[in-house]
Parts: C-alpha cells; sequence; structure tokens
C-alpha cells in the first residue's frame, strides 16, 4: 500500500485543488463540457471555498510518498445521524489500489453518530458508480439535473453505516 489517510490541513490546499482539476477532466471527459467543468471548479475548489470546506466540513487526504493523490469530504452529522459525501476525487493511476476505500472507510470512522451517508453520482460516470455499488451503496432515485445550462443525470445513493462496537 504504502499511502496513509489523514485530515487535510490548510496547507494541503493547493495539492487538493489539482486532485480535484485532474480527476473531475478524466471523469467527465465527454460527459460534461470542459468549460462547463472548468467554471464548476473554480467556484467550488478556489482557495476562498476550500478554506470554507476545512472550517465546516471534515476533508481527509490520501498522501503517498509526500504528495497527495486523492481526497475526500464529508458534511457534518444533522442531529437524525446523516451525513453527504460530497467528494471522493483520486488521481485516475491511482484508482483502484484501495485508496477510495480507505478515504471513505476514514470517514465513517471519524464521522461521529453517523447512521447514513449520501451522495450523488452522475450516471454516466460508471467507475464512480460501480465503487458506491461495490461499497454498499444503495440507488434511491435518478433524476435529471440542470447544471450549469448542461443536463445530467444524476444518481442520489444512500450508504446505511453499521457501526461494530469496538471490544
Amino acid at each position: 500500500m504504502g499511502f496513509i489517510i489523514r485530515q487535510m490541513k490548510k496547507r494541503d490546499i493547493a495539492q487538493v485543488q489539482q486532485v480535484a482539476i485532474e480527476s473531475w477532466h478524466a471523469t467527465y471527459d465527454g460527459i460534461i463540457p470542459l468549460a462547463v467543468q472548468d467554471r464548476f471548479l473554480d467556484g467550488a475548489y478556489n482557495d476562498k471555498s476550500m478554506k470554507h470546506r476545512l472550517k465546516s466540513s471534515l476533508l481527509f487526504v490520501a498522501e503517498l510518498d509526500g504528495r497527495i493523490v486523492g481526497f475526500a469530504n464529508f458534511s457534518n452529522v444533522d442531529q437524525r445521524g446523516k451525513a453527504e459525501l460530497g467528494a471522493l476525487y483520486l488521481y485516475p493511476e491511482h484508482q483502484g489500489a484501495g485508496i477510495g476505500t480507505a478515504l471513505l472507510q476514514e470517514g465513517i470512522k471519524q464521522l461521529e453518530g453517523v447512521r447514513e451517508i449520501y451522495l450523488h453520482v452522475e450516471k454516466q460516470n460508471r467507475i464512480g458508480a460501480r465503487f458506491y455499488e461495490a461499497k454498499g451503496f444503495e440507488v434511491l432515485e435518478e433524476f435529471a439535473d440542470e447544471f450549469d445550462g448542461h443536463i445530467l443525470q444524476t444518481v442520489r445513493m444512500v450508504l446505511y453505516v453499521k457501526k461494530r462496537s469496538r471490544v
């Protein structure tokens, strides 16, 4: 393995932004126009947005040989035990190595009182959808979603978390 999962720090912002850009371009090439991707990334992953995410949500990074190769962003758990997985991105060359699974497991471990984790995945993002299905996420609904003038087919999924008691 060789990678470590840890909480994101402010000094990681530039590397996380690069992971977001490269993984989005690789994942959504041919699905979402490049200009639409770039506008989204510029708004969602600019320095100000990243600093806000660091303060208001749970962010984990996967580090390999001192370089960040992936990250996951979870919302805080609400009073009903529900949280949202807003992002789980890896450099394409690091997919399939257990890093995404480790990021997901770290979120589950750190989200105090979580019972359900929700996410949205674009239907044509087969790699992402298959990953989430393999981890036990279930499809709740599919719907058309307007995304910066582009219509996407969005799938909402949920993972029902069963926490093991620590002995």
